[in-house]
């Protein structure tokens, strides 16, 4: 079995754990995950949320908590294993919080949730990969004829986040609940097909990653004997001890049925999968008071949000229940017990 080779590092597994925000994945479990021999991933969405000064300068906290994050993450893995950040695309700062990660020499960018046109141009003369996060083929094709175009730059990672996924949604409403739904197997033999006339025309090899709605060592061997080199993973790696969130968010996991699994409209103007507790029924009818703003997302509209995503989702990773928001994959439902990082690397390459 191969790991995942970015540059001069390579994982011992290929097994990426996917960023969770806001603050579900931190230096605690990335830095776990990369010491157990995977790709960790830090979410830097609200990153400095447990800041001082976060309710008043949030955008300098961010910053802050970058450097702190990804130092405590590298204590904890060592200098030699493959640590990585997501940053979403949509976020007001992306810009700024993509040259901080690259300044703290993060080996890895993982960036969706919008088209990161302009990633090259952060990276440059630098160690940092990057890697596109792809909903479809036409998507994979736009960033990759535009960087190469622009930049000269081909992807040095394709992560691929089917319709299964947890969180924000690359897909439409009617794509997600109507009956053809993509799927995630046959995005990947498109895009598998495009990345190796890719990679033959320029003599490079891409890793491309398959993510949504992976969940044990079958679903790997069946990716990887798609054409992918590796998996990304998130909701199994929310029940691990490691796991930055409070006990109460593990537990709204390990409690939740597949009843309970929705897809949203997020006050972002994105679809999104989430746990239908009763924060959520609550606010399909009315519209929570918004004293803050955070300065977070740029399609969030203050003036007509249901209610801050910032403060729901720091509600569930905190541990209030009563108000959060919490962002779960398609196989939540199978959750039923906490273990720790090692035992989960064990489970999920038995037999690999």
């Amino acid at each position: 079995m191969k790991g995942i080779k970015l540059g001069n590092k390579e994982s011992k597994y290929p097994i990426i754990q996917g960023g969770m925000g806001v603050g579900v994945s931190l230096h605690k479990l990335a830095g776990n995950v990369s010491k157990e021999g995977g790709i960790g991933i830090i979410s830097t969405a609200d990153i400095g949320y447990q800041e001082d000064d976060f309710k008043t300068n949030p955008n300098e906290a961010n910053i802050r908590a970058i450097g702190k994050e990804i130092k405590k993450a590298r204590e904890i893995a060592g200098e030699d294993k493959i640590l990585g950040v997501n940053v979403m695309v949509a976020l007001k700062k992306y810009a700024d919080i993509v040259k901080e990660c690259v300044k703290q020499k993060i080996d890895l960018i993982i960036s969706g949730a919008g088209i990161p046109k302009d990633l090259p141009e952060y990276v440059k003369g630098t160690e940092t990969k990057i890697a596109p996060i792809v909903s479809s083929l036409r998507c994979c094709k736009l960033i990759v004829n535009h960087w190469r175009k622009k930049y000269n730059y081909i992807p040095d990672m394709i992560v691929i986040e089917g319709p299964e996924a947890g969180g924000h949604l690359g897909y439409s409403q009617e794509e997600l609940e109507g009956n053809n739904k993509p799927t995630l197997e046959s995005i990947t033999l498109e895009v598998v097909e495009y990345i190796r006339e890719v990679e033959n025309e320029t003599q490079r090899k891409i890793p491309i990653i398959c993510a949504g709605g992976i969940w044990d060592n079958k679903d790997i061997k069946k990716y990887l004997n798609l054409g992918a080199s590796g998996v990304q993973m998130a909701t199994r790696f929310v029940t691990t001890y490691e796991c930055d969130a409070s006990n109460e968010f593990k537990m709204s996991y390990i409690n939740a049925n597949e009843d309970d699994i929705k897809i949203i409209k997020s006050p972002v103007g994105m679809p999104g999968r989430a746990i239908c507790n009763e924060f959520i029924k609550k606010v399909k009818n009315e519209k929570c008071k918004i004293e803050k703003c955070y300065d977070c997302i740029k399609t969030c509209n203050i003036a007509n949000t249901p209610y801050c995503i910032t403060k729901a989702l720091i509600n569930a990773v905190k541990g209030n229940m009563k108000e959060a928001l919490v962002f779960c994959g398609s196989n939540v439902g199978k959750a039923k017990e906490i273990i720790s990082v090692h035992e989960l690397f064990s489970e999920l390459t038995c037999g690999l």
